[in-house]
């Protein structure tokens, strides 16, 4: 079934591209979430009329979301969840607990907005994504900890590890302004 989309959708195209999809796909997913529109005549006139208003709409949210993702920049959240001895939660941290504890901190993100892959199910540091709009989107840092001390001591060690790198990367740049010279 061919579609043309009224927003970026990823893996797939841009705003006014015609495009090939199964018809289950567009019927259950696209057309509902008013995402696309079937690609007959009518809908393509009807597309070039409304297309300025769009893309002006398109680009008011994307502008709107970039403010959001730089103010989300660097947020660090810290889930306390209770664990086993191996480190296995008993339980998960569901893209609904991470977009809950985004709002705690005072955005506004739906949790289909969460790209998280697989539920987390074990302690530790994870990157999560976060996409605010079709072409914009901030990394935003979990920590699973069984308490605020094991999740301040996790902080803390990561930090520590970036300055050793950074050492690291600031030791070996003057070795090869050397052998540049020779």
């Amino acid at each position: 079934m061919d579609v043309i989309l009224l927003e970026r959708v990823e893996k797939l195209g841009h705003m006014g591209e015609v495009v090939k999809v199964k018809a289950g796909f567009a019927r259950n997913f696209l057309l509902p979430r008013k995402k696309a529109l079937r690609a007959t005549k009518e809908n393509m006139a009807y597309f070039e009329s409304q297309r300025v208003q769009l893309e002006a709409t398109n680009l008011k949210q994307r502008e709107e979301a970039t403010y959001v993702a730089a103010k989300m920049d660097g947020l660090a959240l810290v889930m306390i969840r209770q664990a086993g001895e191996s480190g296995h939660l008993y339980g998960s941290v569901s893209a609904r607990d991470i977009a809950d504890a985004i709002e705690a901190q005072g955005f506004k993100v739906e949790r289909s907005q969460v790209q998280l892959d697989q539920p987390l199910k074990v302690l530790g540091q994870k990157s999560v994504r976060v996409a605010l709009h079709p072409e914009v989107s901030v990394q935003v840092s979990v920590t699973v900890a069984r308490s605020q001390e094991e999740a301040d001591r996790e902080a803390k060690a990561s930090v520590d590890a970036a300055k050793m790198a950074a050492e690291v990367v600031h030791e070996e740049e003057p070795a090869e302004e050397a052998d540049e010279e020779v």
